[in-house]
């Protein structure tokens, strides 16, 4: 396969019983179609595409990692600068997981307007809940506004985690695609470190909460300008043209003047063939006709939607959020002396993720998904068994927890953190992408919440070190979901996804 031709067989995928890593025993080819021109793109003019959108993460990681020190300065009787300080674990709960709530709602409103919206649209709609929370929770006046714009903020998230990979996925070219959407991820870390390092700053200051949470406030308006700025998504467009939801050339030379700005003066005149050819495409893979909700659980979108709110399933229930929570009296129980200020150990673990998440997007398109979930979360387990077993048995070996704990964050940074968000932006057939995308986020956000608040109750029931084991067993179980299940998407168009894996 050259760079200058290539032959698109679209075909469905293997027999079962084989890892669904290889793309073997194909049945009758559905259609053949010929590429005469590769993805020409000018890796400048990808940036900006990329860089607006993932702004959104950047968001979503400066919330998580603003949160842990805004609720230190909610509840300080000499900084907090306000009379309802004295908030019960309750209210700090509903503090600390609003945005969490508002991520739910979004993730339900984004499945219903998301293909009416658009991508871009969509984003500009999530900056303005992003910028309108941080507003209002920065001058909340009392405990309900502050939850209010708690929940706005969250809303924002929703729709963010929904809509930026898939305006990066469907604007990428696919030899850049894995990086572009695994960088999200990146700026997700990025964005926690940036809130940890903001926090620890105003922490002590009087009412630094209302400037921890108002401190975001630039990033989404830059986000809110720049993605009204930047163009529809080009599939979106032909999508649009080819359901009959506008006037066909019209939509068409949209299509083709969005590429040209998307990809830069370099791909010239094969614009407008690359618009046919994804025509074409999804007019063979049937396409035309606009999506029912009862098509979600049928056929190609059943099987996207197994592989992708399984990973994203997986993801959480291997025991991320409550891992993390152990990480400063880990450190602590190891004699470090930065192990009293949680704020720090916190800085430093974002630093070791972002580190692994920049592993990962140099990687990805190298060495494919399935190889990094494979080895990442092999590392998870072993990682969790670990945990486990110091719980129970090497109470008085605490490097042990500390080698475990840091081995945890890295194999998550290399396979479920950024691989999760990338799968579920590719395997969605694109007239179900919407939809589609908006369960597969609802099942993470919703994942979360249960892992997070089943947590306590939990650990008084069975105790750390079990509930470790059970973690282990679960990563052990969705390392045989990966095997069998996920497919390998590397190098691959969107709609060869679709064709092939599907």
């Amino acid at each position: 396969m050259t760079s200058d031709h290539r032959e698109l067989v679209l075909s469905s995928l293997g027999k079962v019983g084989q890892s669904s890593g290889e793309i073997d025993n194909v049945e009758e080819p559905l259609i053949s179609v010929e590429f005469k021109h590769s993805e020409n793109f000018s890796a400048r003019a990808a940036i900006l595409p990329f860089l607006f959108p993932a702004l959104g993460g950047l968001l979503y990681g400066y919330d998580i990692g603003a949160t842990s020190c805004a609720t230190i300065s909610l509840q300080s009787a000499s900084s907090s600068g306000i009379s309802w300080y004295n908030l019960s674990s309750v209210e700090v709960g509903l503090v600390t997981s609003g945005s969490l709530y508002g991520a739910l709602i979004g993730s339900v409103l984004a499945f219903n307007v998301a293909d009416f919206l658009g991508r871009r649209r969509e984003l500009i709609l999530s900056a303005l809940m992003y910028l309108v929370g941080a507003i209002i929770t920065g001058l909340a006046p009392n405990f309900v506004i502050l939850i209010i714009g708690r929940i706005i903020s969250g809303t924002g998230i929703g729709l963010a985690m929904h809509a930026a990979p898939m305006y990066i996925a469907e604007t990428s070219p696919s030899k850049i695609r894995g990086q572009m959407i695994s960088l999200k991820e990146f700026f997700i870390v990025l964005g926690m470190v940036l809130g940890y390092s903001i926090g620890s700053l105003l922490v002590e200051v009087v009412a630094g909460w209302r400037y921890i949470y108002a401190a975001n406030t630039p990033i989404a308006l830059v986000m809110g300008v720049g993605m009204w700025w930047l163009p529809s998504s080009p599939r979106w467009l032909l999508l649009c043209a080819i359901q009959r939801k506008g006037n066909m050339a019209d939509l068409k030379e949209r299509a083709i003047s969005c590429l040209h700005r998307l990809r830069g003066a370099v791909i010239g005149e094969t614009a407008s063939e690359e618009v046919n050819e994804i025509l074409e495409e999804l007019s063979f893979l049937g396409e035309s006709e606009e999506a029912s909700i009862g098509e979600i659980f049928q056929g190609k979108c059943l099987k996207a939607l197994i592989i992708g709110a399984g990973l994203v399933l997986f993801q959480q229930i291997t025991g991320q959020p409550s891992v993390l929570y152990y990480a400063p009296s880990i450190f602590q129980s190891a004699g470090f002396s930065a192990a009293a200020d949680a704020t720090r150990v916190s800085i430093l673990l974002g630093l070791l993720k972002l580190i692994m998440t920049g592993a990962a997007v140099l990687v990805v398109d190298r060495l494919g998904r399935r190889p990094l979930l494979l080895g990442g979360v092999s590392g998870i387990t072993i990682s969790l068994f670990l945990l486990g077993s110091y719980y129970l048995f090497l109470g008085n070996v605490p490097a042990v927890a500390v080698v475990a704990l840091l081995l945890y964050v890295g194999s998550y940074q290399l396979s479920f953190g950024p691989i999760g968000w990338l799968m579920i932006s590719e395997v969605f057939p694109l007239r179900l992408r919407g939809r589609g995308l908006s369960i597969a986020v609802l099942v993470n956000f919703g994942a979360n919440a249960l892992v997070t608040f089943a947590f306590s109750p939990l650990k008084e029931l069975l105790g750390a070190g079990i509930l470790f084991f059970i973690f282990g067993v679960v990563a052990i179980l969705s390392l045989v979901f990966i095997f069998f299940i996920v497919p390998e998407t590397k190098g691959l168009t969107l709609e060869e996804i679709e064709a092939r894996c599907l």
